[in-house]
């Protein structure tokens, strides 16, 4: 799912592989739901990609351009991502790390299918046999082991990072999901780990009217709070995300070690429009 909340453009985690670039090719491609595609990744360019082993992680995906058959890589140094002298860099965007088989060599990825961005359309349009390329991965926000209690927000672009938070919760983790979808068909089966205690509410948008709620940032506000040591992950729409950011912060008195909250796209704008505003002091 496309996210814009951190890049791939930093050091790896200590324990971890340096982040790496390589070209992957689409081996097949899956309606999860009318509104999100699972393209599938492969190829020996990711032998070696150190992925799948924790939740929230997430790569960054360089698209070819139109009418090319693969984009220009760039190569990771001291200060980041940095392309050849004179290269146009490709059209890119972070996407999390929804599975990876280091056996089969095979890496999945999910897109939200929306609007007419480049990255939507690619994923469209994609075929097996095509090329993309792939920097990664770089680790995300995952829950500390000493939390008592999980609070999880997110619309369905934060679905796959959601999924893989569940799937790795420890043993004896009680944890409260709030997704937001456009409806019951964009629900998807999340399976937690064994041993916890998870409860998922799902909310529909109002598709019959133009008016823009707040449902997300609704649910959590109205949430009883639970007892014990509370960490919160939010993650969609970054107006809501901010909403919300702003009440568990005033409100729950949550901090930098008991929150992440990301903005992964802003209503009514592209992704360029959006990362072209001035920086909210409040992110």
């Amino acid at each position: 799912m496309a996210r814009d909340d951190e890049t791939t453009n930093r050091r790896s985690s200590p324990g971890r592989s340096p982040i790496r670039t390589c070209l992957a090719t689409v081996v097949r491609s899956v309606e999860v739901t009318p509104r999100m595609l699972r393209l599938t990744f492969g190829g020996d360019g990711l032998r070696g990609f150190d992925g799948g082993r924790q939740a929230d992680e997430h790569v960054k995906l360089f698209f070819p351009p139109k009418g090319e058959p693969i984009p220009v890589l760039p190569e990771f140094g001291p200060e980041g991502l940095v392309f050849p002298d004179g290269a146009t860099p490709p059209h890119a965007r972070n996407y999390t790390v929804r599975r990876f088989d280091p056996v089969g060599l095979e890496l999945d990825v999910d897109f939200v299918i929306h609007g007419n961005g480049r990255a939507v359309e690619w994923a469209r349009d994609a075929r097996p046999g095509d090329v993309l390329g792939i920097a990664g991965p770089a680790p995300g926000s995952h829950p500390p082991a000493d939390a008592d209690q999980l609070l999880i927000a997110g619309d369905e672009t934060a679905l796959p990072a959601v999924a893989s938070i569940l799937e790795r919760l420890a043993p004896g983790t009680r944890a409260h999901v709030f997704v937001e979808v456009a409806d019951r068909n964009e629900e998807q089966c999340l399976a937690a780990a064994p041993d916890t205690d998870v409860r998922v509410r799902w909310l529909h948008r109002d598709t019959t009217t133009d008016a823009e709620e707040d449902q997300l940032a609704d649910a959590v506000c109205e949430f009883p709070w639970p007892d014990g040591t509370v960490y919160a992950w939010v993650a969609g729409e970054a107006l809501t995300v901010r909403t919300i950011r702003r009440y568990l912060r005033n409100e729950r008195g949550m901090n930098r070690h008991t929150l992440h909250a990301a903005g992964y796209w802003r209503r009514g704008k592209t992704v360029e429009e959006w990362l072209s505003e001035p920086e909210d002091t409040d992110r």
